[in-house]
């Protein structure tokens, strides 16, 4: 993808992570998922004192994504304060392998977001469960 294209979706990211609703931590995440149409969806993550509760901003974008019938995804940008920007948790690299398995996922630290480092979803989780075999 052109680089021009990766910084829109890392700027997008960075501007969801403005909304993102963080009292507990304070760690705002932004997330911006690129479908094949060149629709951006946004989200950030939203926390909850029940620690289990919280979702993250990648898991708030997948799912805003598919319930508007979205189903194909071709990047993710992730941003967040974090030296070599954030990497996604287990849980959204698991719903990313069976919902974006072919996408590209681009991180950046908030506050240097001309550094991008990509990575695809696949190498994040291999021989990632996305289907239950038969029995």
């Amino acid at each position: 993808m052109a680089a021009s294209n990766k910084f829109a979706l890392i700027t997008a990211a960075s501007k969801a992570r403005r909304r993102a609703v963080a009292p507990y931590s304070k760690f705002k995440v932004g997330a911006a998922l690129l479908t094949r149409s060149g629709e951006i969806i946004t989200g950030a993550n939203v926390e909850s004192a029940s620690y289990g509760l919280t979702c993250c901003a990648e898991r708030v974008a997948l799912f805003s994504a598919l319930t508007q019938g979205m189903r194909e995804f071709t990047a993710i940008a992730v941003v967040a304060p974090a030296p070599a920007g954030p990497m996604p948790c287990g849980a959204c690299r698991q719903l990313l392998a069976e919902y974006a398995p072919a996408a590209e996922v681009w991180v950046a630290d908030s506050r240097s977001l001309r550094t991008i480092r990509s990575f695809f979803v696949q190498d994040l989780l291999p021989l990632a469960f996305v289907e239950v075999p038969p029995i």
